[in-house]
């Protein structure tokens, strides 16, 4: 049997995942919902999640603040791994990291269109290429890595520090909050084609993860080189 799993991204619940879900999956906020979320926008019966003819169909179960697939609304939508859903303030990620992966994978281009140095090429953004790595890279390395191999599964994800006193969680809760904030400033104002594999964002969007990665770049050399003078 074919199960589901929802990652909440924002949202009172973000971080929370909801795995291997039995088919159909109801998302609301009441009792009785597979999929229960704490978010007073989100109606008591909101949506549901069923499979026919081997597609994963989202529907809309007449809600009060209606459900966005990738940013544009929807009464019922195919869903595949890798898509947004958001209803009421809370956004969710549809699928498992590995069911993403496989996806990135399936729709990876054999190849990729010649840039003469210093040029550009215009046009839209794939959506699976616009992550990047937290790891320092030398500027060779940053042209061999590309998103499809970036965190495909979660062993993938580092460990956070243990033993952390009350003071240090808090610190680095805030400091994950802040970017977290960043990033889903940006991705509020993105826009995807109908089935979610390329998506267009406008030049504040863009320098707004352009800056969350920079602020990343100042955390990581702050926390190699603690004697370093931070440029804040």
């Amino acid at each position: 049997m074919k199960t589901l799993t929802f990652q909440v991204v924002e949202g009172v619940d973000k971080g929370r995942i909801f795995r291997d879900l039995p088919i159909p999956v109801t998302i609301g906020r009441e009792e009785g919902n597979l999929l229960r979320l704490n978010d007073e926008r989100v109606s008591r019966f909101h949506a549901k999640v069923q499979q026919e003819d081997g597609d994963v169909i989202l529907t809309d179960l007449e809600s009060t603040n209606g459900t966005r697939v990738n940013g544009s609304p929807v009464q019922i939508r195919r869903l595949r791994a890798g898509d947004q859903i958001s209803v009421g303030r809370s956004m969710l990620l549809f699928g498992t990291l590995e069911e993403i992966a496989a996806r990135k994978s399936a729709e990876r281009p054999a190849t990729k269109a010649a840039v003469p140095d210093g040029g550009t090429v215009p046009g839209t953004i794939p959506s699976d290429d616009m992550g990047f790595d937290l790891h320092t890279m030398s500027p060779t390395s940053a042209h061999d890595r590309t998103a499809y191999d970036w965190a495909r599964s979660e062993s993938d994800m580092p460990p956070l520090p243990q033993k952390l006193t009350a003071a240090q969680s808090a610190r680095l809760a805030e400091v994950f909050d802040f970017l977290h904030r960043g990033l889903a400033i940006a991705a509020e104002n993105i826009h995807a084609n109908d089935d979610g594999s390329e998506v267009r964002l406008g030049f504040a969007e863009w320098q707004t993860i352009q800056a969350t990665q920079m602020f990343l770049a100042r955390y990581m050399r702050a926390v190699a080189d603690p004697n370093h003078q931070a440029d804040w």
